[in-house]
């Protein structure tokens, strides 16, 4: 797993096949809360959602890069309706 104290407040979450999964937000434990402004739409909107940790490949300059593909990705995110 990589280090999570190298994953920063406004890097870009990305998948393995190089499209844009999210923004972090922060990490909170085992996982990266990612921007509201990535939440999408319809149901999704205006939720954080998480990616685990796990799922991290490497930190490479401003990007996170997950070793999933973002389709598949995204089906581990997690959701969270919160007012922050």
């Amino acid at each position: 797993m990589t280090d999570a104290a190298r994953i920063r407040e406004h890097m870009e979450v990305i998948g393995a096949d190089g499209v844009h999964v999210g923004t972090v937000d922060k990490v909170e434990g085992q996982r990266i809360k990612l921007t509201k402004r990535d939440s999408g739409e319809g149901a999704h909107r205006g939720h954080h959602h998480y990616i685990p940790l796990s799922l991290v490949a490497e930190v490479e300059g401003q990007k996170v890069r997950l070793s999933a593909n973002s389709d598949v990705a995204v089906t581990f995110e997690e959701e969270k309706s919160d007012p922050t």
